[in-house]
C-alpha cells in the first residue's frame, strides 16, 4: 500500500515538473504559426499587388497596342486624299460650269437710242443685242426665240423715272399713272400666232416728288418651250423707262429638258 502511494506521488511529482515545460513549448509553437501565417500573408498580398500591377500594364498595352497609330506614310496617304478630294470636289466644280455655259440663254438690256412717245399706250421694247449675250439664242425685232426646246425660266426687269424737266410731260397725267409690264408668249406651233400672256406685273403711281421720281417692275417664271417660239415684253408708258443697262433687261435661261 506504502509502495504504490509512493510510486503515485513520484508520478505526480513528474507531471507537475513537465506541465511547465509542455506549455511553454505550446506557447511558443503558437508564435511559430503567427508569424508563419503573417509571413506568408504579406507574401500572399505581395504577390497579389504585382499581379494586379502586371495584369493593368498588359491591359494598358493593348489598349495602346489597339489605338491606331498613323506612320508617315499614313498620315502622307491621309493627305493625297485629302487632296484627291478637293481636286474631285473642283473638277465637278468645272462641269457643272462647263453644263451650264453649254445651256441656251439670253441677257439683253433696253435699247438707248429708241425714241417712245409721251403716252400710256402700251409697246413692246426693243433690246439691244450688241451690248447683251446670247448662246444658243436668237433675237429679232424685240422677240427672244429659242433655238433648243426645253424648261426655260424667263425674267424681265423694267424701271422707270420721271424728270419735271421733261418738255412733254405736261401732255400726261401724273397724279394716276399705270405702269405696267407684261411678258408674252408665242407660241410657233400655232396656225395663227396668237400671244400667250405668261405675267404681268405694276402698279398705279401719284408721284409726288417735284424734281424726280422712279419706279421699279420686275417679274419672272418657269415655262416650257419649244423650238423658235417667240418672248417678247411689252410696257405701258415706255417714254418714262429708264435706259439703263443694270434698269431695264430681259433675258431666259434653260433649267431643264
Amino acid at each position: 500500500m506504502a509502495a504504490n502511494d509512493y510510486r503515485a506521488y513520484l508520478r505526480n511529482h513528474f507531471d507537475m515538473e513537465e506541465a511547465p515545460a509542455r506549455v511553454a513549448h505550446t506557447g511558443s509553437t503558437h508564435r511559430a504559426l503567427i508569424f508563419v501565417t503573417l509571413a506568408v500573408m504579406g507574401l500572399l498580398q505581395v504577390a497579389s499587388s504585382v499581379a494586379i500591377l502586371l495584369h493593368l500594364t498588359g491591359y494598358l498595352r493593348e489598349v495602346d497596342l489597339s489605338l491606331p497609330q498613323q506612320t508617315p506614310n499614313e498620315e502622307m496617304h491621309s493627305e493625297t486624299l485629302i487632296a484627291d478630294t478637293l481636286k474631285g470636289i473642283k473638277e465637278k466644280k468645272d462641269r457643272v460650269r462647263k453644263k451650264e455655259a453649254r445651256l441656251p440663254s439670253a441677257h439683253l438690256p433696253i435699247r438707248t437710242t429708241t425714241d417712245f412717245p409721251v403716252n400710256p399706250s402700251v409697246i413692246t421694247i426693243h433690246w439691244d443685242e450688241s451690248q447683251g449675250t446670247l448662246r444658243k439664242i436668237k433675237y429679232r425685232d424685240g422677240r427672244i426665240l429659242v433655238v433648243e426646246p426645253g424648261y426655260y425660266y424667263v425674267y424681265a426687269k423694267t424701271c422707270f423715272r420721271y424728270y419735271k424737266t421733261f418738255s412733254d410731260h405736261d401732255k400726261v397725267d401724273l397724279s394716276n399713272l399705270q405702269l405696267l409690264q407684261y411678258i408674252f408668249h408665242e407660241k410657233h406651233t400655232q396656225s395663227t400666232i396668237k400671244p400667250i400672256q405668261l405675267s404681268k406685273s405694276g402698279g398705279t403711281l401719284q408721284w409726288n416728288i417735284p424734281n424726280y421720281s422712279m419706279c421699279c417692275v420686275e417679274q419672272g417664271r418657269g415655262v416650257q418651250l419649244n423650238k423658235d417660239d417667240g418672248l417678247y415684253v411689252n410696257v405701258s408708258n415706255a417714254w418714262l423707262l429708264d435706259r439703263e443697262a443694270d434698269g431695264t433687261y430681259f433675258g431666259i435661261f434653260k433649267i431643264s429638258d
